[in-house]
């Protein structure tokens, strides 16, 4: 029996490792074709193939007349100093703002846009006894300039008021814009004329390939909505006539692009 003992342990033992390692043979392929089931048949939820989708780019221009306008003008003067230059300016600058006030533009529609001094050299050439010639620069003054945007709400008199910011020393005239006091709404219109745009044009291109738009996937807005600008040509110093300056605001447009990405589909 003593010897009987050994055998029948050692037996046992070896019955356990065996269903053990036949269950690993049976459970590692079964395991390892369930991930490759898996990783097959997996998608990502919504996943769209490239091949199924438009892109589209598509721009809006909606046009108004405007009703309000920004001056940019001031006074720019010369001295010999630079007290002489700041001064010069400053007494006409106070006369550029009188004349504002009485021509209806409120002071919060005045802005300082630009101070500046800065001096005035002249070149002068020096012959020397050798025959050579020696060049410097001597300051002869200063000038100073000061520079203001003028925000007109009252259109029909803005060429009276152009005309009584010269009279009354502005000598510097830097550009001319139209706009609109209020453009969300003609930017909300730009942007709703730009999508249907969008996607009348996909419907299109889905027709002509025998498909149809299934859904909207990205819509991306860009471009600026600040309105064309106008620009007019710098003015000097002159002296007006009787008539006010005639000026035509016409039209001012508001742009809207959109970039849209349609998925289509049978």
């Amino acid at each position: 029996m003593r010897r009987l003992l050994p055998l029948i342990t050692s037996t046992a033992a070896l019955a356990l490792i065996v269903p053990q390692a036949a269950c690993a043979q049976m459970q590692g392929p079964a395991l390892g074709l369930t991930q490759q089931s898996v990783a097959g048949a997996y998608q990502a939820p919504n996943s769209i193939q490239p091949e199924t989708t438009l892109s589209i780019s598509a721009q809006s221009t909606v046009k108004r007349e405007p009703d309000i306008a920004f001056i940019n003008a001031g006074v720019q003067a010369e001295g010999e100093t630079a007290t002489a230059a700041m001064e010069s300016q400053a007494k006409s600058m106070t006369g550029v703002f009188d004349a504002l006030e009485k021509a209806g533009i409120a002071k919060k529609d005045m802005q300082t846009s630009n101070f500046s001094l800065w001096p005035r050299y002249n070149y002068i050439e020096t012959k020397l006894k050798d025959g050579s010639s020696r060049g410097e620069q001597k300051l002869i003054g200063y000038t100073a300039s000061n520079q203001l945007t003028i925000k007109v709400r009252d259109l029909d008199n803005l060429g009276s008021t152009l005309d009584s910011l010269v009279k009354a020393g502005g000598n510097t005239f830097n550009g001319l814009n139209f706009a609109l006091d209020d453009d969300s709404e003609v930017r909300d219109e730009a942007r709703r004329k730009a999508m249907a745009d969008a996607r009348a044009r996909a419907d299109l291109y889905a027709e002509a390939a025998g498909l149809r738009v299934l859904r909207i996937v990205t819509i991306n807005e860009s471009g600026s909505y600040s309105p064309q600008p106008m620009p007019m040509a710098r003015m000097a110093e002159a002296k007006m006539a009787d008539v006010s300056t005639p000026i035509a605001g016409g039209e001012v447009g508001y742009n809207a692009t959109v970039n849209v990405v349609f998925e289509l589909g049978q």
